[in-house]
């Protein structure tokens, strides 16, 4: 029965399913999640507040990208996937309503 102990990970964070903390990769996780989710209301659902979710998306997405690329465990890498895909989809509204630069040029 030895398959059914499980390690101790009592205090190590929500995500840190090896036993070990992790404390970039959960920190480069909650930013990727609060810009994404900033990024896809504003984008979703104020048009004229292009310029944040633009730029939420863009930054999002590339800490979520640099998140997957570091990233230890298949809880991190599933909410960084969220995160993403929020992200993507906020940068691409706030794309479509103006843009990251407002009309600035042309």
């Amino acid at each position: 029965m030895a398959q059914t102990m499980r390690p101790n990970t009592a205090g190590n964070g929500l995500f840190a399913t090896d036993g070990k903390p992790h404390p970039l990769q959960d920190t480069l996780l909650l930013v990727t999640l609060v810009l994404g989710l900033t990024a896809f209301i504003t984008g979703l659902a104020a048009p004229g507040l292009h310029l944040l979710s633009s730029w939420a998306g863009l930054v999002g997405v590339l800490t979520g990208a640099y998140g997957q690329w570091v990233s230890v465990t298949t809880r991190q890498r599933f909410g960084l996937i969220l995160g993403l895909g929020a992200s993507a989809i906020g940068f691409f509204l706030g794309m479509w309503h103006g843009g990251p630069f407002g009309g600035v040029i042309g």
